[in-house]
């Protein structure tokens, strides 16, 4: 369950503020962020098994992120990979309505999914389980494994928590970002009963920042995209919760 918080036209510098969490099983190879050599408008990090990536940005002033929709896996899987929805838009020059409503046509051809994508002046969001992409209006958001803003834990306490952020950072900061996504608080069973989920289920993967042996979260990220600079950081880790490197990043962007 990967969580995502985002703050869209709301910081005067950064029209886009992000602070995201990669879950995803300690086996399943990543590379770690950075320029794509084979891609190199694409800063990302990457998954190895597939080939595609859960965030990234452009050098051109893109931003795409995709997570998985919790449901029961269908029969035949399909056969598309979800993160080349994120690197296909990081390295095209379509904008965000077309190339969702492009997405939107071959949308069976996908496990369930949500996707962000934008540039410094719109953001878009949709779900292969909605009918039609939405053009985002200005304020917080929070993006789990079900659709935009559904209440569950996690997804309320990132937007408090990034809420509180803007409202006690004149300027932004990093690591500041960051350090609100290594929340591990566990909700109760009462809380995730009421936000409809089932705890013997949710419980071990209810909290923001998830640790475990097997299962866990992997990378954190913390954006800040502005209109001509991109401030960019990646922690990760391993097996429940060990720290195992960063990565930090300026980018100038250009069209």
């Amino acid at each position: 369950m990967c969580l995502i918080l985002f703050a869209h036209g709301v910081h005067p510098a950064y029209p886009l503020v992000v602070a995201a969490n990669r879950d995803e099983f300690h086996a399943r190879p990543a590379a770690p962020a950075d320029y794509w050599a084979d891609r190199p408008r694409i800063l990302a990090g990457r998954d190895l098994e597939a080939g595609g990536t859960w965030l990234g940005i452009s050098t051109t002033g893109r931003f795409a992120a995709v997570t998985n929709f919790t449901e029961p896996p269908p029969e035949p899987l399909p056969p598309r990979s979800r993160g080349d929805l994120v690197a296909d838009f990081l390295d095209g020059d379509q904008a965000p309505e077309p190339y969702l409503q492009a997405v939107a046509r071959h949308a069976l051809a996908y496990r369930g999914f949500n996707l962000l994508v934008g540039t410094g002046t719109e953001l878009w969001y949709y779900s292969n389980r909605l009918e039609m992409p939405q053009r985002l209006e200005p304020g917080i958001y929070g993006l789990s494994n079900h659709l935009l803003d559904t209440a569950w834990p996690k997804v309320r306490r990132g937007k408090s928590a990034l809420e509180a952020f803007h409202e006690a950072e004149d300027e932004a900061d990093l690591a500041a970002l960051l350090d609100l996504l290594g929340d591990d608080t566990a909700p109760d069973d009462a809380e995730l009963r009421s936000a409809g989920l089932d705890p013997d289920s949710a419980r071990r993967v209810a909290p923001c920042f998830i640790r475990g042996d097997v299962y866990g979260t992997r990378a954190s990220t913390g954006l800040l995209l502005g209109t001509e600079t991109a401030r960019f950081t990646e922690r990760r880790f391993g097996p429940n919760g060990r720290h195992e490197g960063e990565a930090c990043f300026t980018v100038p962007l250009h069209a």
